[in-house]
């Protein structure tokens, strides 16, 4: 019988409350990890992987994916510097490949790298989620931002229901709506201003999606040619809302988007990193049939749930509930291993981490980053790796 699913949980490094001690007691052999503290743009050194790298590996773990190696703002925008952080990049990608560390997960989101309207959602057991809230979103960017054109964007009954859940906050609540939105930076708990955002929203002016899509087949280009060398394999994460928000164009958000990935630069070492919860969002993303399609592409895999509402929002709902069926994307991730193995692939062992897990029993005494809790993703990697043994020992014992 062919590799289970390599088990992996997320570390932001030494700072994070929860311990390599309790990741490897949760049952993950792999780290996902980052060198948050080297500004985005800059060369991480060998010196800075190896340290780390020797951290993960003396708690008996192994260093399995880099999640991420962040994408200057002046590449999305294809500002007149955009080479040299390009050859940044690619210097990094080399001194991880010395290093042994062979995946890389990046994204091409504009600005924020994950939104949020409340990062303490309540569910009825008492256990705190994260939720998208699209009233709150509009309410926002309407009334709070105040963002040249937004008001083309949202219908009339849009703006009424923002209007009206505007009003029933109070100044905290404000503060703490624009807070939690204003905390989606990439690997970090700091939060922009309004001004500053405003700041960045204006060197986005004039970059629709066609635009951006451009910009990223530009990367791509320059990146993908050298990874391959290496034997890195990228695989970019989908937008998280998988759609536009705030006047900022989104362009990996849906099964096309994907496809123009690949295509944009076909190698090995260009391919996805399939979030179930991101591409969950929309109710479009046929996601077990999308996994049989671009299997082949996936390096890497977030497995959560959302459960969507009507309006647009979704909050992250328990590991094997919420609106898509994971039981179906369990089935279709095996399958596709099963094809690997046929194929002469040694890539069967796909990394994959329970992600954005809820807040449970002693999770409320740590300051974790938002869904990053200890239990919470314990309970989600016991959940999807029971479900992974199920399927597999029915289909192919």
């Amino acid at each position: 019988m062919f590799s289970n699913l390599e088990q992996t949980f997320r570390w932001y490094g030494p700072s994070d409350p929860v311990t390599l001690k309790a990741i490897t007691q949760a049952g993950a052999t792999g780290i996902v990890t980052a060198l948050h503290h080297i500004p985005s743009g800059e060369v991480w050194s060998t010196e800075e992987i190896e340290k780390r790298k020797n951290v993960v590996q003396s708690a008996g773990l192994r260093w399995s994916v880099v999640e991420s190696v962040n994408i200057h703002e002046s590449i999305k925008t294809a500002s007149p510097d955009r080479e040299k952080y390009a050859e940044n990049y690619i210097a990094t990608l080399k001194n991880l490949s010395k290093a042994g560390i062979n995946i890389v997960c990046y994204n091409f989101m504009p600005v924020l790298d994950w939104t949020r309207t409340d990062i303490d959602f309540r569910l009825p057991n008492g256990a705190s989620a994260l939720r998208f809230h699209a009233p709150a979103l509009a309410a926002f960017d309407l009334y709070i931002l105040e963002r040249e054109g937004a008001y083309r964007e949202f219908d009339r009954q849009q703006q009424a229901n923002a209007k009206e859940y505007l009003d029933s906050l109070g100044a905290e609540q404000k503060q703490r709506l624009v807070n939690n939105i204003m905390a989606g930076l990439p690997g970090t708990k700091d939060v922009l201003t309004i001004d500053q955002f405003k700041g960045h929203l204006g060197k986005y002016k004039g970059i629709d999606a066609d635009q951006l899509k451009q910009n990223l087949a530009w990367f791509l280009e320059a990146i993908i040619p050298e990874a391959e060398k290496l034997g890195v394999k990228m695989c970019i994460h989908p937008d998280d809302p998988p759609f536009p928000i705030m006047g900022l164009p989104r362009v990996v958000s849906k099964e096309e988007d994907l496809l123009d990935v690949i295509n944009a630069c076909p190698s090995p070492s260009n391919g996805l990193t399939f979030c179930t919860g991101s591409l969950g969002a929309r109710g479009d993303n046929e996601l077990p049939g999308m996994i049989d399609r671009l299997g082949e592409h996936i390096h890497f895999l977030h497995l959560r749930n959302v459960k969507r509402e009507p309006d647009g929002s979704f909050y992250e709902d328990n590991h094997l509930e919420g609106s898509s069926d994971m039981y179906a994307i369990m089935k279709s991730v095996l399958k596709e291993q099963k094809r690997r193995e046929e194929n002469g692939r040694t890539d069967i062992a796909i990394p994959m981490r329970p992600d954005h897990g809820h807040k449970l029993l002693d999770d409320f005494s740590y300051d974790t980053f938002p869904g990053y809790s200890a239990i919470g993703r314990l309970k989600g990697l016991a959940e999807l790796r029971g479900l992974e043994m199920g399927i597999k020992n029915t289909l192919y014992q």
